[in-house]
């Protein structure tokens, strides 16, 4: 599923290339700044202290082991020929995991997190573009019949960006926290 993804790849975006490709451990620091980038994230302890290193650390590796998932950079595409190191340019992160199902007739469901994209690179079509190649050349190579998203109530701005992508804010969603009781 996951691993028929075509990664990595360019893609256009209005301000130039960009590259998707497979997280590896050493994004990890531009990984936690994306997600401590956001005051919604930052609510919930995203805060991208070091104290929490471990723990985002274990998080990557579980996803990175799992067939079912990937965590997706976004780097600026290198001009000058020189290699760079990756996660020397991290400008942006989404998480995909495909979900088999019955429902729908046996479809897979191709789930899209954590989406982020710099606060320096936000207004700029990259959010957009990657959006399209996650609904698009991703959505196929997996075998998605569908392509599903949340968003925190509080980001109003996201919900219209993803309606502009032709997302249909169609269900309600819910939340437990078990560790909360």
């Amino acid at each position: 599923m996951i691993d028929s993804l075509p990664l990595p790849t360019v893609v256009e975006t209005p301000t130039g290339l960009v590259e998707l490709r497979a997280a590896v451990e050493s994004d990890l620091d531009a990984l936690m700044e994306l997600l401590a980038d956001d005051s919604v994230s930052r609510s919930r302890g995203d805060v991208a202290s070091d104290a929490d290193v471990a723990a985002y650390a274990a998080g990557l590796r579980a996803v990175t082991r799992d067939p079912s998932n990937v965590v997706v950079v976004v780097e600026r595409r290198p001009t000058g020929g020189a290699e760079e190191e990756p996660g020397s340019d991290v400008i942006g992160m989404l998480q995909l995991t495909a979900i088999p199902g019955l429902a729908r007739r046996g479809a897979l469901r191709l789930l899209v997190e954590a989406v982020r994209i710099a606060a320096t690179e936000r207004g700029n079509g990259i959010g957009g573009a990657v959006m399209e190649w996650a609904k698009g050349p991703a959505a196929l190579a997996t075998g998605a019949g569908l392509v599903q998203l949340t968003s925190d109530v509080q980001r109003s701005d996201a919900h219209r960006f993803y309606e502009r992508l032709g997302f249909v804010a169609s269900h309600v969603g819910f939340k437990y926290f078990p560790d909360r009781e």
